[in-house]
């Protein structure tokens, strides 16, 4: 089971992980409600790397991102059943519109977003690659999404 961690803590834990030269993983989102496809697509994220830490928009962040309805769970919610999968390793819950500054702390080997993002459009790709990493869109599921969840709820 993972940790959920801040932005202060997760630079130290990670420091002795970078020194045994294991692979880092990142990715990010609101994960406002999981689904089958965040599911696949974390499990894969995991599946390249030593270690895998979730970015999760905090509730304001989220707010902004999405509108004035979401989210539909907390952000201390989200976190914590992203942790409880076996393929997340940390979580953290960040509060600016997009991840670069946790990125930038994080200094991931590889950082990817689902295939409905274009590699040019990941936020912090440029970071990564000039740190010599690696940038990947990762498989998308069509039809499975929260905002198909939450229209199904209502209908």
């Amino acid at each position: 089971m993972g940790q959920v961690s801040n932005l202060k803590k997760i630079s130290e834990v990670l420091d002795p992980v970078r020194l045994q030269k294991r692979k880092v993983v990142f990715t990010n989102g609101c994960f406002d409600l999981l689904h089958v496809g965040h599911v696949r697509y974390l499990q894969e994220a995991r599946k390249l790397g030593d270690l895998l830490v979730v970015g999760v928009n905090s509730d304001a962040s989220t707010k902004r991102l999405k509108g004035p309805t979401r989210p539909v769970q907390i952000e201390g919610d989200r976190a914590e059943i992203l942790a409880a999968l076996g393929c997340v390793d940390f979580v953290v819950v960040f509060e600016d519109d997009t991840p670069l500054n946790l990125i930038k702390i994080v200094k991931p080997d590889i950082l990817v977003k689902g295939g409905d993002w274009k590699i040019d459009q990941i936020v912090g790709a440029d970071f990564v690659l000039s740190q010599g990493g690696t940038v990947l869109s990762l498989q998308f599921i069509d039809g499975k999404s929260t905002t198909n969840l939450i229209k199904k709820a209502q209908s």
